[in-house]
């Protein structure tokens, strides 16, 4: 055992963690004026550490190696691993990186900690970060999702790049890693923050030949191993805040603590190495690799196989080579990309990024189970002491969301097994410990479809059976494939939508009564929801269309349904006295003397909860806010009743619905504000409604419920309406005049350069597109975010880049993608 060297501030700490080294038998000496220097122990001391929280949000990359279906599944064989690793990027570092299920994360960071002449730097807190993709076309279309990350000392000192990807061939990531130093005395230190299967509070760690090793104490423990291929010059196991390198760094800027294990208490681990110093101006550069297994073994034999192959062979069997099916083969299946990205303004590269995030985040466990982002909204405050998906997790509506974008890229295999997936999340006379009327899709679920969350809501039910007619009218499915499915899933989903019933379920014990939902598409509220009845309405004529086919004599009933819905859509959706667009100091719900011509035009509000929207019925109390009357909350969610076809884009309540939408009211209702685009114009964003408190607090800058809701705080803009305003902009401009059946070319070109532009505004340098991003308004957080700037809440989201091909496959084909002909037929006046 090497001794190490103890200042008078580590026998500082040995005094404050005497008791949790008793209780591991490990003896301290060296402590006293008089006593020996040397530290003679393996373990340890200070579990179980700091508490530990999961990362930044904001990805600037997400990757993982595309594995083509076998089948319709992922299957492994001898010349087709899958490999089953994900990973994410931000702030400049790696992040929350996930081995087997997509939700199941294992490490929470790895940065470089950097000492030289009078400073320790960290890599996130110290260098200015550059990403971009390692592979692109001439066109500067990102080809995979391999990057260079290019972190610079802020004072110019050294220089750290990283190309990140992972191994096809095994449970493996890989990185090549370049440190340049420009003074002498700089050495590179390598910091592993892991969080095994899923919590960061559970964890024990070990260094053995040169390899850092990570795991629980549980037996069926998943195991990580960091190796590279330039040997350590030493290394420390330690938790976090007390025992850790980075804490024994900041003591002199030396790694003199060695602790070879963090013996048999768990807690926040945290693994540390010290390179060699590196000389002036001449690159060090090495292999990284982070091998993943359910046992040790496993873990380094996939860590060796990698450094043996080296990165270059890696990386060249990630992008796709004689020996592999990669990202760039994937690209090349997807035919409409090349014309689609003449109708974008950046020449296809967020369409393209667009593509392979998409992909990305599909279990390869559980084929076609797509998730709604690979992260955990405001990660860096959350705590990570017990297991959470996050949104690394199945909802029925992001869902069709990315199968609909799928399609309008090309790939049907995608959403054809996605579709066949969604049986699994069907609640059926099986769903363990459920009772009552089957046929509804569960809230949230696991990717292997265990339940997480458990609300009702009809629009997850309905858009089931829209993506089954859509893959059948797109030839996907056959009529005698489709017939099954409507027999055993959509058949189910439809009479449900019809008749609702009894639903009980863990804490829900409720009955459902359509089109009243008990939560709409922002899981806040219960009534009647203009967004959500849009889909059910949909859905029902879609499943009435398929049920004809399949020859259900009760199919008919699922067509008259939808129709006395759509009949009754203004008198419970719609309000004629309403509080916003009326003359100063009148009160219309009040006032009756009113002639018709002075009264406020009739808009649709986000929900009304009796389904009588002319009352001061006041919205549930949420995320922190108080609620408020119903008559003053705008949700720009009846733009699907025009998307779907249930309404004509030139409807008049919708106009003037949409006029409140975009006027200036005060920030706390007022959903719409603008934002420079790259050219110099302006382009829109907006919240999801007035009154929303699903953000960042407006007075401290404090994460959402950082220390618990508060009433300051404040849901931003999400960029995927800017994609939903521009879907009906384009139906607008189609019911007007057209010259042989085509858009006029000059306003087709400016509705992409509001719409389609204004999401490309919203990309971040990694061309990740966020849930949210900043408005201005309030504190701009720790992180003083810029105008337009995504959050930490959610990054890349899925339902963002989705509703981002489908704008584009719209204005390429000037029709709207989402559109459901027979819905227009059957409504059309």
């Amino acid at each position: 055992m090497t001794g190490l060297t103890i200042t008078t501030k580590k026998c500082q700490l040995a005094a404050l963690i005497t008791t949790a080294l008793i209780s591991t038998s490990i003896a301290l000496s060296g402590c006293t004026p008089d006593a020996s220097s040397a530290l003679s122990q393996t373990w340890a001391p200070g579990a179980p550490g700091a508490d530990p929280t999961w990362a930044f949000a904001g990805k600037t990359g997400i990757g993982t190696a595309y594995e083509p279906y076998v089948d319709g599944k992922y299957q492994a064989q001898a010349t087709n691993p899958v490999s089953k690793v994900w990973f994410s990027v931000a702030q400049g570092i790696l992040t929350e990186t996930m081995y087997g299920l997509i939700h199941n994360a294992q490490l929470k960071e790895l940065q470089f900690v950097m000492t030289g002449k009078g400073f320790i730097d960290t890599e996130k807190d110290h260098t200015t970060s550059q990403i971009e993709y390692l592979h692109q076309d001439e066109q500067g279309r990102p080809q995979s999702l391999a990057y260079k990350i290019t972190n610079k000392d802020i004072e110019g000192k050294y220089q750290i790049e990283k190309h990140i990807f992972t191994n096809p061939d095994n449970d493996s990531l890989m990185m090549k890693v370049i440190f340049t130093a420009f003074e002498a005395g700089i050495t590179p230190h390598l910091y592993v923050n892991p969080h095994i299967d899923n919590s960061g509070a559970n964890d024990s760690a070990t260094i053995e030949n040169g390899a850092l090793i990570a795991q629980t104490l549980a037996v069926d423990s998943t195991v990580m191993t960091v190796k590279t291929s330039t040997e350590f010059v030493s290394a420390s196991a330690g938790f976090v805040g007390v025992s850790d390198g980075l804490t024994d760094l900041m003591d002199n800027a030396k790694l003199d603590w060695r602790y070879t294990n963090t013996g048999k208490q768990a807690g926040n681990v945290a693994l540390t190495a010290q390179y060699p110093e590196l000389t002036i101006n001449t690159p060090l550069e090495f292999d990284l690799v982070i091998g993943f297994g359910a046992d040790k073994a496993a873990s380094l034999a996939s860590a060796n196989a990698s450094l043996a192959q080296g990165s270059d062979a890696v990386l060249s069997a990630y992008l796709g080579d004689d020996n592999h099916l990669g990202w760039k083969d994937y690209l090349a299946s997807l035919t409409p990309l090349d014309a689609m990205s003449r109708s974008t303004t950046d020449n296809g590269k967020l369409l393209y990024a667009s593509a392979l995030v998409l992909k990305a985040q599909e279990d390869k466990t559980h084929a076609g189970a797509l998730i709604a982002s690979l992260s955990n909204p405001w990660g860096d405050s959350v705590s990570a002491k017990v297991g959470s998906t996050g949104y690394k997790a199945v909802w029925p509506r992001d869902f069709y969301q990315c199968a609909m974008a799928f399609l309008a890229m090309g790939d049907s295999q995608t959403p054809k097994v996605a579709f066949e997936y969604l049986k699994k999340v069907q609640v059926t006379k099986d769903t363990k410990g459920y009772s009552g009327t089957p046929g509804w899709f569960l809230q949230k679920t696991h990717v292997d479809g265990e339940i997480e969350w458990v609300g009702v809501q009809l629009d997850q039910t309905a858009m089931p059976i829209m993506l089954g007619w859509k893959l059948w009218q797109a030839g996907v499915f056959t009529d005698a494939e489709i017939s099954h499915w409507y027999h055993s899933m959509l058949k189910p989903a439809a009479d449900f939508l019809v008749n609702g019933g009894k639903v009980k379920l863990d804490w829900n014990d409720t009955h459902i009564s359509s089109p009243s939902t008990q939560q709409e598409r922002w899981e806040e509220q219960l009534g009647f929801s203009p967004s959500t009845t849009a889909a059910v309405i949909s859905g029902l004529v879609a499943a009435s269309d398929i049920g004809a086919l399949a020859k259900d004599e009760q199919a008919q009933q699922y067509l008259e349904f939808a129709k006395k819905l759509e009949a009754k859509l203004e008198t419970q959706m719609v309000t004629r006295k309403g509080l916003l667009g009326q003359k100063p100091g009148i009160d219309a719900s009040t006032d009756n003397s009113r002639s018709e011509i002075d009264k406020p035009a009739p808009y649709y509000v986000r929900i009304s909860p009796q389904g009588d929207p002319n009352t001061a019925t006041k919205l549930l109390d949420n995320n922190g806010k108080p609620g408020l009357d119903q008559r003053l909350i705008l949700d720009a969610g009846f733009l699907e009743l025009v998307r779907y076809g249930v309404r004509d884009a030139k409807d008049p309540i919708i106009a003037h619905s949409l006029a409140l939408v975009d006027s200036e009211l005060e920030d706390n209702l007022r959903l719409k504000y603008l934002f420079n685009a790259k050219d110099g114009s302006t382009v829109p964003g907006y919240r999801r409604y007035g009154n929303d408190g699903y953000g960042e607090d407006t007075q401290t800058g404090l994460s959402y419920a950082e220390n618990g809701n508060t009433a300051e705080q404040r849901g931003r803009v999400w960029p995927f309406f800017t994609g939903e305003r521009g879907h009906y902009e384009l139906a607008l401009a189609l019911s007007g005049t057209l010259v042989d059946g085509k858009l006029d070319a000059q306003r087709k070109q400016a509705l992409i350069n509001t719409y389609v532009q204004g999401m490309e505004t919203f990309a971040n340098e990694g061309l990740m597109l966020p849930e949210q991003v900043w408005d201005g308004v309030g504190n701009s957080t720790r992180y003083g975010y810029r105008l337009g700037q995504g959050t930490n809440s959610a990054t890349p989201l899925a339902w963002t880049h989705a509703e981002y091909v489908k704008l584009v496959r719209s204005m390429t084909d000037e029709a709207l993608w989402d559109h459901y002909p027979k819905v227009s037929a059957a409504f059309s006046k």
